[in-house]
Protein backbone atom coordinates (compact mmCIF):
# COMPACT_ATOMS: atom_id res chain seq x y z
CA UNK A 1 0.00 0.00 0.00
CA UNK A 2 2.96 2.33 0.66
CA UNK A 3 3.96 1.67 -2.94
CA UNK A 4 0.43 2.67 -4.07
CA UNK A 5 -0.38 -0.74 -5.49
CA UNK A 6 -4.02 -1.31 -6.35
CA UNK A 7 -6.28 -3.21 -3.97
CA UNK A 8 -6.39 -6.09 -6.46
CA UNK A 9 -2.58 -6.28 -6.48
CA UNK A 10 -2.58 -6.32 -2.68
CA UNK A 11 -4.93 -9.30 -2.61
CA UNK A 12 -3.00 -11.13 -5.34
CA UNK A 13 0.34 -10.71 -3.59
CA UNK A 14 -1.10 -11.79 -0.23
CA UNK A 15 -2.59 -14.86 -1.88
CA UNK A 16 0.77 -15.88 -3.37
CA UNK A 17 2.45 -15.40 0.02
CA UNK A 18 -0.10 -17.73 1.64
CA UNK A 19 0.37 -20.34 -1.10
CA UNK A 20 4.15 -20.13 -0.74
CA UNK A 21 4.01 -20.61 3.04
CA UNK A 22 1.65 -23.57 2.62
CA UNK A 23 4.12 -25.12 0.16
CA UNK A 24 7.01 -24.64 2.61
CA UNK A 25 5.03 -26.36 5.37
CA UNK A 26 4.05 -29.23 3.09
CA UNK A 27 7.67 -29.80 2.02
CA UNK A 28 9.08 -29.42 5.53
CA UNK A 29 11.05 -26.26 4.78
CA UNK A 30 10.46 -24.90 8.28
CA UNK A 31 12.38 -24.19 11.47
CA UNK A 32 10.38 -24.61 14.68
CA UNK A 33 7.21 -24.52 12.59
CA UNK A 34 8.08 -21.28 10.83
CA UNK A 35 8.53 -21.25 7.02
CA UNK A 36 12.08 -20.60 5.83
CA UNK A 37 12.34 -18.09 2.99
CA UNK A 38 15.61 -18.33 1.06
CA UNK A 39 16.75 -18.06 -2.51
CA UNK A 40 16.58 -21.84 -2.79
CA UNK A 41 13.04 -22.18 -1.40
CA UNK A 42 11.77 -19.44 -3.72
CA UNK A 43 13.49 -21.08 -6.69
CA UNK A 44 12.04 -24.47 -5.72
CA UNK A 45 8.53 -23.07 -5.43
CA UNK A 46 8.67 -21.25 -8.77
CA UNK A 47 9.95 -24.44 -10.40
CA UNK A 48 7.19 -26.39 -8.63
CA UNK A 49 4.58 -24.10 -10.21
CA UNK A 50 5.95 -24.77 -13.70
CA UNK A 51 6.71 -28.49 -13.46
CA UNK A 52 4.07 -29.84 -11.09
CA UNK A 53 1.28 -27.26 -11.27
CA UNK A 54 1.93 -26.55 -14.97
CA UNK A 55 0.91 -22.91 -14.67
CA UNK A 56 1.28 -20.44 -17.52
CA UNK A 57 4.44 -18.35 -17.78
CA UNK A 58 2.51 -15.20 -16.86
CA UNK A 59 1.22 -16.86 -13.67
CA UNK A 60 4.72 -18.03 -12.77
CA UNK A 61 6.09 -14.53 -13.25
CA UNK A 62 3.30 -13.06 -11.12
CA UNK A 63 4.17 -15.43 -8.29
CA UNK A 64 7.84 -14.53 -8.61
CA UNK A 65 7.10 -10.79 -8.41
CA UNK A 66 4.98 -11.32 -5.28
CA UNK A 67 7.64 -13.39 -3.53
CA UNK A 68 10.38 -10.97 -4.48
CA UNK A 69 8.42 -8.12 -2.88
CA UNK A 70 7.79 -10.29 0.19
CA UNK A 71 11.44 -11.17 0.68
CA UNK A 72 13.04 -7.82 -0.13
CA UNK A 73 10.50 -5.28 1.13
CA UNK A 74 8.75 -7.15 3.97
CA UNK A 75 11.39 -9.56 5.31
CA UNK A 76 14.35 -7.29 4.36
CA UNK A 77 16.22 -10.20 2.77
CA UNK A 78 18.67 -9.62 -0.06
CA UNK A 79 18.24 -12.58 -2.38
CA UNK A 80 20.41 -11.21 -5.16
CA UNK A 81 19.33 -11.19 -8.79
CA UNK A 82 16.95 -14.06 -9.40
CA UNK A 83 15.39 -12.72 -12.58
CA UNK A 84 17.75 -14.51 -14.96
CA UNK A 85 17.39 -17.88 -13.35
CA UNK A 86 13.73 -18.00 -12.34
CA UNK A 87 11.45 -15.97 -14.60
CA UNK A 88 9.82 -17.82 -17.46
CA UNK A 89 9.58 -16.56 -21.02
CA UNK A 90 6.40 -16.60 -23.05
CA UNK A 91 6.27 -17.40 -26.70
CA UNK A 92 4.78 -14.67 -28.84
CA UNK A 93 1.12 -15.28 -29.60
CA UNK A 94 -0.99 -13.27 -31.98
CA UNK A 95 -4.10 -11.83 -30.31
CA UNK A 96 -7.57 -12.94 -31.33
CA UNK A 97 -9.18 -10.32 -33.55
CA UNK A 98 -12.76 -10.07 -34.80
CA UNK A 99 -13.73 -8.82 -38.23
CA UNK A 100 -16.04 -5.81 -38.43
CA UNK A 101 -18.89 -8.16 -39.38
CA UNK A 102 -18.19 -10.36 -36.35
CA UNK A 103 -18.18 -7.29 -34.09
CA UNK A 104 -21.52 -6.25 -35.55
CA UNK A 105 -22.97 -9.75 -34.96
CA UNK A 106 -21.60 -9.78 -31.43
CA UNK A 107 -23.25 -6.46 -30.50
CA UNK A 108 -26.52 -7.63 -32.08
CA UNK A 109 -26.67 -10.33 -29.37
CA UNK A 110 -26.25 -7.81 -26.54
CA UNK A 111 -28.54 -5.17 -25.12
CA UNK A 112 -28.84 -2.49 -22.46
CA UNK A 113 -25.95 -1.24 -20.36
CA UNK A 114 -23.75 -4.26 -21.09
CA UNK A 115 -23.94 -3.58 -24.82
CA UNK A 116 -23.14 0.08 -24.20
CA UNK A 117 -20.07 -0.95 -22.19
CA UNK A 118 -18.93 -3.36 -24.91
CA UNK A 119 -19.36 -0.68 -27.58
CA UNK A 120 -17.42 1.82 -25.45
CA UNK A 121 -14.56 -0.67 -25.03
CA UNK A 122 -14.41 -1.38 -28.76
CA UNK A 123 -14.99 2.23 -29.79
CA UNK A 124 -12.15 3.58 -27.65
CA UNK A 125 -9.85 0.58 -27.23
CA UNK A 126 -10.36 0.46 -23.46
CA UNK A 127 -9.37 -2.26 -21.05
CA UNK A 128 -12.36 -3.69 -19.21
CA UNK A 129 -11.16 -2.18 -15.91
CA UNK A 130 -10.82 1.24 -17.55
CA UNK A 131 -14.40 1.07 -18.80
CA UNK A 132 -15.78 0.05 -15.41
CA UNK A 133 -13.90 2.87 -13.67
CA UNK A 134 -14.95 5.67 -16.00
CA UNK A 135 -16.23 8.74 -14.17
CA UNK A 136 -18.67 11.30 -15.50
CA UNK A 137 -15.94 13.92 -15.90
CA UNK A 138 -13.95 11.51 -18.10
CA UNK A 139 -16.54 11.73 -20.89
CA UNK A 140 -15.93 14.81 -23.06
CA UNK A 141 -18.86 15.01 -25.46
CA UNK A 142 -17.77 18.30 -27.06
CA UNK A 143 -14.34 17.01 -28.12
CA UNK A 144 -15.33 13.35 -28.72
CA UNK A 145 -12.79 12.20 -26.15
CA UNK A 146 -12.70 9.67 -23.32
CA UNK A 147 -10.10 10.50 -20.67
CA UNK A 148 -8.95 7.20 -19.22
CA UNK A 149 -6.94 6.29 -16.15
CA UNK A 150 -4.88 3.31 -17.28
CA UNK A 151 -2.21 1.11 -15.76
CA UNK A 152 0.02 2.83 -13.24
CA UNK A 153 -2.49 5.69 -12.84
CA UNK A 154 -1.45 7.06 -16.22
CA UNK A 155 -3.94 9.36 -17.93
CA UNK A 156 -4.58 9.21 -21.65
CA UNK A 157 -7.18 10.44 -24.11
CA UNK A 158 -8.87 8.07 -26.51
CA UNK A 159 -11.79 8.12 -28.93
CA UNK A 160 -15.43 8.72 -28.04
CA UNK A 161 -17.36 7.43 -31.07
CA UNK A 162 -19.94 9.81 -32.48
CA UNK A 163 -22.50 6.99 -32.60
CA UNK A 164 -22.21 6.50 -28.81
CA UNK A 165 -22.75 10.11 -27.77
CA UNK A 166 -26.55 9.99 -27.70
CA UNK A 167 -26.78 6.52 -26.05
CA UNK A 168 -24.27 7.67 -23.42
CA UNK A 169 -26.24 10.86 -22.76
CA UNK A 170 -29.43 8.83 -22.21
CA UNK A 171 -27.53 6.41 -19.98
CA UNK A 172 -26.06 9.22 -17.88
CA UNK A 173 -29.53 10.72 -17.43
CA UNK A 174 -30.61 7.44 -15.78
CA UNK A 175 -27.39 7.30 -13.75
CA UNK A 176 -28.07 10.86 -12.54
CA UNK A 177 -31.34 9.65 -11.00
CA UNK A 178 -29.39 6.99 -9.06
CA UNK A 179 -26.86 9.63 -8.00
CA UNK A 180 -29.64 11.92 -6.73
CA UNK A 181 -31.22 9.07 -4.75
CA UNK A 182 -27.87 8.35 -3.10
CA UNK A 183 -27.48 11.98 -2.11
CA UNK A 184 -31.00 12.09 -0.70
CA UNK A 185 -30.38 8.87 1.25
CA UNK A 186 -27.10 10.18 2.66
CA UNK A 187 -24.97 7.44 1.11
CA UNK A 188 -21.24 8.05 1.45
CA UNK A 189 -19.54 9.45 -1.63
CA UNK A 190 -17.65 7.36 -4.17
CA UNK A 191 -14.07 6.25 -3.64
CA UNK A 192 -11.47 8.82 -4.62
CA UNK A 193 -7.85 8.07 -5.56
CA UNK A 194 -5.04 8.75 -3.08
CA UNK A 195 -5.61 11.79 -0.83
CA UNK A 196 -8.13 13.64 -3.01
CA UNK A 197 -10.83 12.93 -0.45
CA UNK A 198 -8.93 14.94 2.15
CA UNK A 199 -7.87 17.66 -0.25
CA UNK A 200 -11.38 18.11 -1.66
CA UNK A 201 -13.80 16.92 1.07
CA UNK A 202 -16.93 17.39 -1.07
CA UNK A 203 -15.59 15.84 -4.27
CA UNK A 204 -16.77 12.33 -3.40
CA UNK A 205 -20.40 13.47 -3.46
CA UNK A 206 -20.12 15.58 -6.63
CA UNK A 207 -21.68 14.46 -9.91
CA UNK A 208 -18.42 14.87 -11.84
CA UNK A 209 -16.74 12.12 -9.76
CA UNK A 210 -19.64 9.66 -9.97
CA UNK A 211 -19.25 6.45 -11.96
CA UNK A 212 -20.47 6.25 -15.55
CA UNK A 213 -21.27 2.59 -14.89
CA UNK A 214 -22.16 2.36 -11.18
CA UNK A 215 -23.09 -0.83 -9.38
CA UNK A 216 -26.76 -1.40 -8.68
CA UNK A 217 -26.01 -2.29 -5.05
CA UNK A 218 -24.09 -0.59 -2.28
CA UNK A 219 -20.98 -2.36 -1.02
CA UNK A 220 -18.41 -2.19 1.77
CA UNK A 221 -15.14 -0.44 0.94
CA UNK A 222 -12.53 -3.05 2.00
CA UNK A 223 -9.97 -0.44 2.99
CA UNK A 224 -12.12 2.03 4.94
CA UNK A 225 -15.11 -0.17 5.92
CA UNK A 226 -17.39 2.51 4.52
CA UNK A 227 -20.64 1.57 2.79
CA UNK A 228 -20.67 3.33 -0.57
CA UNK A 229 -21.55 2.78 -4.22
CA UNK A 230 -18.74 1.23 -6.20
CA UNK A 231 -18.42 0.96 -9.96
CA UNK A 232 -19.90 -2.05 -11.71
CA UNK A 233 -18.02 -5.35 -11.49
CA UNK A 234 -16.07 -6.64 -14.49
CA UNK A 235 -17.73 -10.07 -14.26
CA UNK A 236 -21.12 -9.26 -15.91
CA UNK A 237 -19.58 -7.69 -19.03
CA UNK A 238 -17.07 -10.52 -19.33
CA UNK A 239 -19.85 -13.10 -19.12
CA UNK A 240 -22.10 -11.16 -21.51
CA UNK A 241 -19.42 -10.94 -24.21
CA UNK A 242 -18.68 -14.68 -24.01
CA UNK A 243 -22.36 -15.56 -24.24
CA UNK A 244 -22.97 -13.12 -27.10
CA UNK A 245 -20.06 -14.59 -29.06
CA UNK A 246 -21.53 -18.07 -28.66
CA UNK A 247 -24.98 -16.91 -29.76
CA UNK A 248 -23.48 -15.11 -32.76
CA UNK A 249 -21.76 -18.33 -33.83
CA UNK A 250 -18.26 -16.85 -33.59
CA UNK A 251 -15.88 -19.83 -33.37
CA UNK A 252 -13.05 -17.92 -31.70
CA UNK A 253 -11.93 -17.57 -28.06
CA UNK A 254 -13.66 -14.21 -27.58
CA UNK A 255 -13.17 -12.18 -24.40
CA UNK A 256 -13.76 -8.52 -23.57
CA UNK A 257 -10.08 -7.85 -24.33
CA UNK A 258 -10.68 -9.16 -27.86
CA UNK A 259 -12.62 -5.94 -28.50
CA UNK A 260 -9.53 -3.89 -27.59
CA UNK A 261 -7.39 -6.01 -29.93
CA UNK A 262 -9.98 -5.55 -32.68
CA UNK A 263 -10.01 -1.76 -32.14
CA UNK A 264 -6.25 -1.55 -32.71
CA UNK A 265 -6.27 -3.89 -35.71
CA UNK A 266 -9.15 -2.12 -37.43
CA UNK A 267 -7.40 1.23 -37.00
CA UNK A 268 -4.28 -0.22 -38.62
CA UNK A 269 -6.41 -1.44 -41.52
CA UNK A 270 -7.55 2.19 -41.88
CA UNK A 271 -3.85 3.15 -42.19
CA UNK A 272 -3.83 5.04 -38.86
CA UNK A 273 -0.28 5.78 -37.72
CA UNK A 274 1.16 3.17 -35.34
CA UNK A 275 2.35 5.83 -32.88
CA UNK A 276 -1.13 7.28 -32.71
CA UNK A 277 -2.59 3.84 -31.97
CA UNK A 278 0.04 3.40 -29.25
CA UNK A 279 -1.16 6.62 -27.60
CA UNK A 280 -4.82 5.61 -27.86
CA UNK A 281 -4.12 2.22 -26.28
CA UNK A 282 -1.82 3.63 -23.59
CA UNK A 283 1.08 1.31 -24.39
CA UNK A 284 4.35 2.36 -22.78
CA UNK A 285 6.40 0.98 -25.68
CA UNK A 286 5.59 0.96 -29.37
CA UNK A 287 6.95 -2.60 -29.49
CA UNK A 288 3.82 -3.71 -27.64
CA UNK A 289 1.63 -2.06 -30.26
CA UNK A 290 3.61 -3.61 -33.12
CA UNK A 291 2.06 -7.01 -32.38
CA UNK A 292 -0.96 -5.81 -34.35
CA UNK A 293 1.12 -5.29 -37.47
CA UNK A 294 1.62 -9.07 -37.56
CA UNK A 295 -2.14 -9.56 -37.30
CA UNK A 296 -2.77 -7.12 -40.16
CA UNK A 297 -0.32 -8.95 -42.42
CA UNK A 298 -2.70 -11.88 -42.55
CA UNK A 299 -5.72 -9.69 -43.27
CA UNK A 300 -4.38 -7.29 -45.88
CA UNK A 301 -4.03 -8.61 -49.47
CA UNK A 302 -3.57 -12.26 -48.49
CA UNK A 303 -1.93 -14.40 -51.21
CA UNK A 304 -3.97 -16.98 -53.09
CA UNK A 305 -3.50 -20.53 -51.87
CA UNK A 306 -1.98 -22.87 -54.48
CA UNK A 307 -4.83 -25.29 -53.74
CA UNK A 308 -7.28 -22.83 -55.32
CA UNK A 309 -5.26 -22.90 -58.55
CA UNK A 310 -5.75 -26.64 -59.07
Amino acid sequence: RVRHYSYRSEQTYLDWARRFFDYLRETGATVEGRPVVTRETIRDYISHLATNRQVAASTQNQAFAALLLLSREVLSMDLGDLSRTVRAKRGQRLPTVLSTDEVRRLFAQMKGTLRLMAETIYGGGLRVSECCRLRVQNVDFDNNVLRVIGKGDKFRATLLPESLKEPLRRHLARVRELFDRDRTAGVAGVHLPDALGRKYPNAATEWAWFWVFPSRNLSLDPRTNTVRRHHVSEVPIQRAVREAAAKAGIAKPVTVHTLRHSFATHLLLQNVDLRHIQELLGHQSVETTMIYTHVVKGLRSAPRSPLDAL
